[in-house]
């Protein structure tokens, strides 16, 4: 039985967890959970899976929650809050296995102390790698303990690898649908509307990700994982457009050979294969052969999608350069949702900030979220600058 602590039980990929652990109850079994703002849903998790210990994001949450826990009968489930809640839901002495899932840099804490503890982590959190990559992969070698990767590209990596040694692998290569705007002229760029942006071809995700797939920004984050999850340079890792979503990663060997992970777009199987591996076991998540019919081909276009140069910068550079990469991406996105900059100021925002911090290597955890409040004021401030230039065009819909 693995016993498994959710960072982030209320998201998409916490409850997609939950989940599989319903369909193998004979193999699973929730321990704790760290919910978030949601006290409602949270409620009823710990209601369903009667945890050692709930976190909530506040204190008056966590309080609330106590309170019906208690009325419901269930004054044994620990009720915690804050960051330090987090880290505690991690670390738990009962935990095997940590599924981290919490948007953004405020898993950070509790996905490295996990991993200090000895505990195995499923990665689901772009940002936790893209900021601190190199103390985490670092952390996790001392430990002797695997980072598996639930991000469905890097858990296709992760299995083609499995037909080979590091030392015979000549490239990673990533795939990307490319987006809303892979056949937009660029002149028509500077028009972009918010609505257009969070149109996605393909799929149906939260603001900040469908934006950062329009300018391929997501695809650098990735990029920046794949360099830290499998210990390769920038160099070694492609993106190649792929609109069909169909082939989810390949990896190319120093032979020629080339092989390709094909599944079916539903994050249960990747989170499965992490909480399973290195065993694979019989589930119903089946791909149909006949979806194979037609498979495009090409290369991004760096011009138009300046982002992604962006990201192979940072991955290059590491350290402050991708904390600032993901803050000034995240301030930058916001502002262009709130209608305040024009789509084409997302790079160019980025790249100032990036250009104005400093390079220097990654000393400890809190260091790095001392860089990443630093990095987010100045974007913030070169975002204000960029607003008073005047009010970005708005596309007629």
């Amino acid at each position: 039985m693995k016993r498994i602590a959710i960072l982030g039980s209320t998201g998409s990929i916490g409850r997609s967890t939950l989940s599989v652990v319903e369909s193998y109850p004979e193999r699973f079994q929730v321990t704790t959970l760290a919910a978030g703002n949601n006290v409602e849903l949270a409620f009823e998790q710990a209601v369903r899976w009667k945890p050692r210990l709930v976190s909530s994001a506040k204190e008056e949450d966590a309080a609330a929650l106590s309170k019906r826990l208690r009325a419901a009968g269930l004054a044994e489930v620990e009720v915690v809050h804050g960051a330090a809640g987090t880290v505690r839901v991690a670390t738990h002495p009962e935990v095997d296995f940590v599924v981290s899932a919490i948007v953004g840099v405020s898993g950070l804490e509790a996905t490295y102390e996990a991993v200090r503890a000895g505990k195995t982590v499923g990665l689901a959190n772009k940002e936790c790698l893209v900021v601190a990559g190199e103390l985490i992969t670092a952390e996790a070698r001392k430990q002797g303990k695997p980072l598996l990767p639930i991000d469905s590209e890097h858990n296709a990596v992760h299995q083609c690898l499995r037909g080979g040694r590091m030392d015979e692998v000549e490239r990673i290569w990533l795939t990307a649908s490319g987006g809303p705007f892979l056949k937009t002229p660029k002149a028509e760029f500077a028009s972009i509307s918010v609505q257009q942006a969070l149109n996605h071809p393909t799929w149906k995700m939260g603001k900040r990700i469908t934006i950062d797939s329009a300018t391929l920004m997501n695809k650098g984050f990735e990029v920046i994982e794949a360099c830290r999850l499998f210990n390769v340079p920038p160099q070694q890792v492609q993106v190649v457009v792929h609109p069909q979503s169909t082939i989810h990663s390949l990896v190319e060997f120093v032979d020629g050979s080339i092989l390709a992970q094909i599944s079916v777009t539903d994050m249960r199987l990747p989170i499965l294969y992490a909480l399973t591996y290195p065993e694979r076991i019989p589930s119903d998540l089946r791909f149909a052969i006949s979806d194979l019919r037609h498979l495009d081909f090409c290369p991004p276009d760096m011009a138009k999608f300046p982002c992604l140069h962006l990201a192979y910068e940072a991955a290059a550079t590491g350290g402050a350069k991708t904390i600032a990469l993901n803050a000034a991406d995240e301030v930058a996105v916001a502002a262009f949702l709130e209608e305040q900059i024009g789509f084409e100021d997302i790079p160019r925002i980025i790249e100032e900030t990036m250009t104005a911090t400093p390079a220097g290597h990654l000393e400890s955890i809190q260091g790095v979220l001392k860089l990443d409040a630093e990095a987010r004021l100045l974007a913030s401030e070169i975002t204000k600058q960029h607003t008073r230039k005047g009010s970005p065009v708005r596309a007629i819909s």
